[in-house]
């Protein structure tokens, strides 16, 4: 995960709520003796125990940019924290999603103003389908970092709340423009699948065409690209071309991030055949990246993810 700075609120002062300790009213000392203590004491929350790390998991798994934002806490938290991210990861991978939100939650006790940590968490509550969680905890890392590369997810958690206006707003924002090749794609993405959510079919395809026909069979977005097209041209009525793009995107999608091959009910390796060979793209033209697709649509990209 690229990763990221705004420190959260402390005490009474900032909050404007109740002190650290969580009481209000007078100090321990003039409400009594012993009985209230300890009253007190039992109505504190349990603290709930840190889930077990698989032994083979090791602080320098996780991702170097990562594990360069947990500097900032001492080494035995630093090193815990980076142990349970990297038992998030594989969680997930496992789609154990109940294991990788205990992870989460362990880690971001441990480090809940380390930006990168509460993405993660917000990604498990992103693949969780918890929409507010998720949009929480995204919003809080863009604060900490100061960036901008969490606005396609953003958006798409948006989109699952029901807001699909609120992520064509996102994806015309000039943040976007400043988003590296892949942030943009996927944020075009998300753009077309919130006009499939508002019935403005057409404007869906229209959304991605000129991405798909400036880009390159060897980027690393192209499979996904190429379904999302698919599933705009298929809402849009236009059945014998999306079948054609759902072909396309199964054979480059070698990691399984699309359902394509289960749509077009694949059982063996398609056949690779590039729908755009022969054709020249900007890419080739020397104009490069989203940028040069970008000039030939006359605005940035825009649509789910």
């Amino acid at each position: 995960m690229n990763e990221q700075r705004d420190r959260g609120a402390r005490g009474r002062s900032e909050r404007g709520g109740p002190r650290r300790d969580g009481r209000s009213g007078p100090p321990r000392e003039a409400r009594g003796g012993r009985g209230d203590d300890a009253r007190d004491r039992s109505d504190r929350p349990r603290r709930v125990p840190e889930p077990e790390i698989p032994e083979d998991i090791e602080a320098g798994q996780l991702d170097k940019v990562l594990r360069a934002e947990l500097r900032t806490l001492s080494k035995d938290n630093a090193d815990g924290t980076a142990r349970h991210l990297v038992a998030v990861g594989r969680a997930l991978d496992a789609e154990d999603f109940d294991r990788a939100l205990a992870h989460a939650q362990a880690a971001a006790k441990r480090a809940g103003r380390v930006a990168g940590v509460r993405e993660t968490l917000g990604v498990v509550h992103y693949r969780r389908g918890e929409w507010s969680k998720a949009l929480g905890e995204f919003r809080t890392a863009r604060r900490l970092s100061g960036q901008d590369h969490l606005l396609p997810l953003i958006a798409d958690t948006e989109r699952g709340l029901g807001r699909p206006e609120r992520a064509l707003e996102l994806g015309a924002g000039p943040g976007v423009r400043r988003l590296p090749a892949a942030e943009q794609i996927e944020m075009a993405i998300v753009v077309s699948g919130a006009r499939l959510d508002m019935g403005q079919t057409a404007a869906a395809v229209q959304s991605l065409r000129d991405l798909v026909l400036a880009g390159k069979a060897t980027s690393p977005w192209a499979a996904r690209l190429r379904y999302a097209y698919a599933s705009a041209l298929e809402a849009d009525g236009q059945d014998d071309e999306a079948q054609r793009w759902y072909a396309s995107a199964a054979e480059l999608d070698e990691t399984g991030d699309t359902d394509a091959r289960e749509r077009l009910g694949y059982e063996e390796e398609p056949e690779v055949v590039d729908l755009l060979e022969g054709e020249e793209t900007d890419d080739e033209q020397g104009q490069g990246g989203v940028d040069g697709r970008r000039e030939a649509t006359g605005e940035g990209p825009g649509a789910s993810a």
